[in-house]
C-alpha cells in the first residue's frame, strides 16, 4: 500500500535525526532567547563566541578582506581561492608535515561544514567511526547523519580527560572506518601529550583506520602544554587535520575553515575525489572571509598574547581556577587549552541535582546559561561547560551565583 500524508497531518522530521543531539542551541538556549526578550539579562555562556565578549578579529584581516571584495564576487574554486590554500601548505610545511600541496587543501563555512563533507565523502550506511567521550556534538551528529554509527571511548577525569587507548582499541571492529580526535579538546580543555597521540596514529596505522583531527584550537594552549599536530606523527595512514579563523583568529562569522589531506595520499586519493564531488555540489564556500586567511596564518600572532600570563584569555580562565579552588561544591580538572572549563557538581548532589536540572535553575532564577555536561555524549549528569571568554569581573560574578544555585541544594 503506498503511503501518503493527509491534508492537515503534522510533517514529523526525518529519522536521520533521531539520534542528532546539539544542545548547546538546543531548548535552553531557546528558553534563554525567550528570558531576554522578557527584558532578563542573560549571561550567556554556552558558546564560546569571541565576538560576543568584546574580542576583535585582527584588524589586518579585516581589511585584507575589504581591500579584495573586489575578487570576492564570483565563485571561486570548490576547494577555496588558491592564496587562502597556499597559506594552509605553509602554515603545514613549517610545522614539518610534507607531501601537502594546495590540491590537498579544502576550504570550506567554517569546520562544521568540512566534518560534514569529510564523513559524507567517507561513509557508507552502517560504518562505524571512533569519537571521544566528551566530544563536541557535531562530530557525533554528523555521523549518524551520514548514516554512520558513533562509538565512543572514553576520556574520563581521573586520567585528565586523556583519551583511554586500550577503550578506543576494543571498539574497534571490521566496520570502523575512521578515529576523532580532539585537541585541544572542546569541552574539556585537556591537551594530549605526544606518548598518546603516538599511540592513537598507531592504533590507526594497524587498523587502516583514517585519522580526522579537530585543531581549531591549535595555539590556544596554557602554561607548560605544547600543541602537537597529529599530521607530524600520521605518516603511515590517511590523516585529515580540520583548523579555521574562528577561534585563535577571533573571526567566528566569516566562516572560514580548511581541512588538509596528509600521510599516505595515495591511498587516500578517491576519497579525496569524493570531497571534491561534494565541494563542487554546494559550488564554493564563502569567498570574501577566505581573503583573510593568507593574512591571519602570516601575520603576527596576537593570540599568544592573549594566552600567556597576564594575557585576557590566561587570566580569565586563572579566575575561574581560582574559584573552583576556593568551592566545596565545585570541581575541574585544569583546562590546558582552548577556551573551556568542564566542571563536576560536587558528589554530594547525586541523586539531587543532574546537569540538565542545574542548568535549567540556574537559567530560570540566576540569569546565566551553561551547556549541561550530557550534551557530549557522556554517560555522567554531573558536569556542565562554561566558556571562559568573559572577563574576570563577570567570571566571579557568576560563580557567585553557581554558589548562590547549589546553596539550596547542599
Amino acid at each position: 500500500m503506498t503511503s501518503f500524508s493527509l491534508p492537515g497531518m503534522p510533517i514529523k522530521q526525518s529519522k536521520v535525526l533521531q539520534d542528532v543531539r546539539y544542545e548547546i542551541r538546543g531548548q535552553l538556549a531557546n528558553h534563554a532567547l525567550e528570558l531576554e526578550k522578557r527584558g532578563y539579562e542573560i549571561i550567556s555562556l554556552n558558546i564560546g563566541n569571541p565576538g560576543l565578549f568584546g574580542f576583535r578579529t585582527p584588524e589586518t584581516m579585516r581589511l585584507a578582506m575589504i581591500e579584495n571584495l573586489g575578487q570576492a564576487e564570483p565563485y571561486c574554486h570548490q576547494k577555496g581561492i588558491f592564496p587562502a590554500r597556499e597559506a594552509v601548505v605553509m602554515q603545514q610545511q613549517n610545522r614539518g608535515i610534507e607531501g601537502v600541496t594546495a590540491d590537498e587543501v579544502f576550504i570550506g563555512n567554517g569546520v562544521s561544514e568540512l566534518i560534514d563533507l569529510s564523513l559524507r565523502a567517507l561513509l557508507n550506511p552502517g560504518d562505524e567511526v571512533l569519537v571521544p567521550s566528551p566530544d563536541y556534538p557535531l562530530w557525533s551528529a554528523a555521523v549518524a547523519l551520514n548514516g554512520g554509527i558513533a562509538q565512543h571511548y572514553r576520556c574520563t577525569e581521573d586520567n585528565g580527560f586523556v583519551p583511554d587507548i586500550d577503550h578506543m582499541e576494543s571498539l574497534v571492529n571490521s566496520r570502523t572506518k575512521a578515529v576523532v580526535v580532539i585537541n585541544p579538546n572542546n569541552p574539556s580543555g585537556a591537551v594530549y601529550d605526544r606518548e598518546t597521540l603516538q599511540k592513537i596514529v598507531e592504533l590507526a596505522e594497524n587498523h587502516g583506520l583514517v585519522v580526522m583531527s579537530d585543531e581549531i584550537y591549535d595555539r590556544m594552549v596554557y602554561d607548560e602544554a605544547e600543541f602537537i599536530p597529529l599530521a607530524t606523527l600520521a605518516t603511515d595512514t590517511v590523516c585529515l587535520t580540520f583548523s579555521g579563523l574562528s577561534k585563535v583568529y577571533r573571526a567566528c562569522g566569516y566562516r572560514v575553515g580548511w581541512c588538509v589531506f596528509s600521510g599516505d595520499l595515495d591511498r587516500a586519493a578517491d576519497y579525496i575525489h569524493g570531497m571534491e564531488l561534494l565541494s563542487a555540489l554546494r559550488l564554493c564556500s564563502n569567498v570574501p572571509g577566505q581573503w583573510a586567511v593568507q593574512t591571519a596564518l602570516g601575520g603576527f600572532q596576537s593570540i599568544d598574547q592573549l594566552v600567556a600570563p597576564g594575557g585576557r584569555l590566561y587570566q580569565s580562565r586563572q579566575a575561574v581556577i581560582e574559584r573552583v579552588a576556593t568551592s566545596d561544591v565545585l570541581h575541574l580538572e585544569r583546562p590546558m587549552g582552548a577556551m573551556y572549563a568542564f566542571l563536576r557538581l560536587d558528589e554530594r548532589f547525586n541523586g539531587k541535582l543532574d546537569d540538565q536540572a542545574f542548568a535549567i535553575e540556574l537559567l530560570e532564577n540566576y540569569h546565566v546559561l551553561v551547556a549541561p555536561g550530557s550534551s557530549f555524549n557522556t554517560p555522567y549528569t554531573d558536569h556542565f561547560r562554561i566558556t571562559t571568554l568573559p572577563d574576570t569581573e563577570t567570571i566571579n560574578a557568576v560563580f557567585d551565583r553557581f554558589e548562590a544555585c547549589l546553596l539550596q541544594y547542599r
